[in-house]
């Protein structure tokens, strides 16, 4: 599912040296931005490092596709407290290029709109249009559904629905190039054109999906392919400059999870076997879900490479604010920050752009393009939310505050340029985050050798600490034990706080703290097994087991335990999935007794399940206990923290 991190925290007791290399920013105030009248009359100060041989041409994109509706809605946009239109702002500040997504029929049976932009062909047209006649170039976004799709879901449009795969490539032909021509008799030709959005699993499902939701049938690489070829066969018969490399329209492939390289070299190994024609690799890349920032460089690198292709971040975000404005909880809260690599702040914000341009501006031969920055535009606005009668989960993402006036942060796409006149200073480390650690009564602490500290840029960065030595006595009994530190070159001091508990826990490994799965035993398909790191998909603590597979697979995770006192016990675990699977049980068996096992139902992402066994009867000092998954594929689930735990005699 989500791109993994594999790290491991090493003890370190005795005293380490490591120099820590400051990183360079820029303390500038809003510059003044020429050709345009709107200049601010003052701005708190943003840290911002320019990028160096940043290309003239490189795209400084906004997903506007929100805007027509928010507009209906009487959303209003501010500079300096002086109403403009947000597309005005955008321009004034940097923005060179727009993104629109489009749907097919976003309406109901009553033919109501669903929501979320309600972004059919008229309502782009009309957007398009405008930009198109204020200078800004414009990629195309076609869902080929008539509503939100994301790699969980890729609903077929409902005029669509039943269709042979033959028809289906008709029907798509014909759209992509009844969409395409109208742009083009309305002066608003696409400079890219999306074929589908974040299609990690195929697109058009089943027909073009490449993995099975239960038992249906999929039309696979196969169908995904032949349908890619007939929506860019559309675009290039309909492109009036098709013959010109250098002026037609460019086409994209979308697939979340941007630090997940092994993702998208199986779908785009898969894609290039088959001879789909397209241009450029477009990736989303929300760090706090999708890895960390050196693992989208490393993949942006090896893909652009791998297929000779050029890449574009077609998403991207991050939060300003922790606060919500409508009562709609936000998709960012307090834990994203951590994840993310930043904090929730105007500063941070800017930052965490200009920290993703510059990975794309690394990527060799020019081929990093540019930045699409997702849905600044979307303030919290009565009948602008994701979806008819409900609120907007985005507003703290957006780049202007929650009254509609640009933020500072809207300036990053000015300020990354060479040429922007700011002054070169080094980022301080402003501040140490505190950690807790557990460790049994007579265990060994696993104490990490690196600390979070927040930089002056309100990045949040990892760095290199010594900590005193510490006597191993006092582990031998329950208390609390507050460890100091130091990080060279700092005056800041580390605080490490040891929880020696009383636990009962007869499972080793429990909650894959080691970073690996010993002494864990995997039978059946490996592959489909690792670790996560990502904090969101953790229960406690610094680890995970997480599986996914874009095939069928079967797998037995388990361990032995032996030496155990007759008696009653309770076997639990904590899971979180997108359910799917054919078999999904928790289980414990070679008790003395016979098997025993649960049938484990997930839900959905972040929405923690806690099954358990009770009393179980072990009488042969041995048991086995683990978790059986079987799956036609695309299943996947995260599991932390399992117990084997004795029964307490009253």
């Amino acid at each position: 599912m989500r791109s993994k991190n594999r790290g491991f925290l090493a003890l370190v007791i005795s005293a380490v040296v490591i120099f820590i290399t400051p990183l360079e920013i820029f303390a500038v105030s809003l510059p003044q931005l020429s050709d345009t009248p709107m200049n601010r009359q003052s701005d708190p100060e943003i840290q911002v490092n320019p990028i160096p041989d940043l290309s003239p041409d490189f795209i400084m994109g906004a997903d506007v596709s929100m805007l027509k509706q928010i507009e209906d809605s009487g959303g209003k946009f501010t500079l300096d407290g002086v109403e403009k239109d947000a597309l005005t702002i955008l321009k004034a500040h940097g923005v060179n290029w727009i993104r629109l997504r489009i749907w097919n029929d976003p309406t109901d049976a009553t033919g109501a709109f669903l929501g979320g932009g309600n972004n059919d062909l008229e309502k782009t047209v009309e957007i398009a249009t405008r930009a198109k006649n204020m200078g800004f170039k414009f990629l195309l976004d076609f869902h080929y559904s008539d509503w939100w799709t994301d790699p969980g879901k890729q609903n077929i449009p409902k005029a669509w629905v039943g269709l042979s795969l033959e028809d289906l490539k008709k029907a798509l032909y014909d759209y992509t190039a009844e969409v395409i021509q109208t742009l083009a008799q309305a002066g608003a030709m696409p400079d890219m054109v999306q074929l589908g959005n974040e299609v990690n699993g195929g697109m058009l499902w089943p027909l073009g999906a490449t993995f099975p939701q239960g038992t249906e049938v999929i039309g696979g690489y196969d169908g995904f392919a032949e349908l890619l070829k007939m929506a860019s066969k559309a675009v290039r018969d309909t492109d009036p400059h098709n013959d010109d490399p250098k002026q037609r329209t460019k086409i994209v492939i979308h697939v979340a999870n941007g630090g997940d390289n092994a993702l998208f070299r199986t779908v785009f190994d898969a894609l290039t076997e088959r001879g789909v024609d397209y241009d450029v690799i477009g990736l989303s890349y929300y760090g706090y879900w999708h890895g960390a920032l050196y693992q989208l460089k490393t993949n942006l690198k090896d893909i652009s490479a791998r297929y000779q292709k050029d890449v574009v971040i077609a998403e991207t975000a991050y939060a300003f604010t922790l606060e919500e404005k409508d009562g709609h909880s936000n998709l960012f809260g307090e834990g994203d920050q951590a994840a993310g690599g930043y904090k929730a702040t105007v500063q941070g914000q800017a930052t965490a752009i200009r920290d993703v341009m510059a990975a794309v501006a690394e990527v060799p031969k020019g081929r990093g393009l540019g930045v699409f920055y997702w849905e600044p535009d979307w303030i919290a606005v009565d009948g602008a939310g994701w979806k008819t009668g409900e609120g907007n989960a985005w507003e703290n993402q957006a780049l202007f505050d929650f009254e509609g006036e640009a933020l500072p942060s809207m300036a990053v796409f000015h300020l990354v340029k060479p040429n922007s006149g700011s002054v070169t200073v080094p980022a301080a480390l402003t501040e140490i985050y505190p950690l807790e650690v557990k460790v049994p009564v007579n265990g060994t602490p696993k104490i990490p050798s690196t600390v979070k500290g927040a930089f002056s840029d309100d990045s949040i960065r990892t760095v290199v600490v010594t900590w005193d030595m510490v006597d191993p006595a006092v582990f031998k009994t329950a208390g609390q034990i507050v460890v100091h530190g130091t990080v060279q070159g700092s005056d800041l001091k580390a605080n490490l706080t040891i929880h020696v508990v009383e636990d009962l826990n007869l499972v080793k490994n429990p909650g894959f703290e080691s970073g690996q799965l010993s002494p864990w035993v995997i039978e059946g398909d490996q592959n489909a097994v690792d670790i996560s790191t990502e904090a969101q998909n953790l229960h406690e603590g610094s680890y995970a087991l997480h599986y996914w597979l874009g095939t069928s697979f079967a797998f037995t995770l388990s361990q032995t335990i032996t030496d155990l006192p007759e008696g009653d016990y309770t076997l639990s675990a904590w899971i979180q999935g997108g359910g799917g699977e054919k078999t999904l049980q928790l289980f414990i068996s070679g008790c003395g007794g016979d098997e025993r096992s649960v049938d484990v139902v997930t839900d959905g992402w972040q929405r923690w399940k806690q099954p358990s066994i009770e009393k179980i009867q072990i009488t042969g000092g041995t048991c086995t206990i683990g978790l059986k998954v079987a799956s036609e594929g695309g299943s996947w689930a995260f599991l932390d923290e399992v117990k084997l735990l004795p029964v307490e005699k009253p």
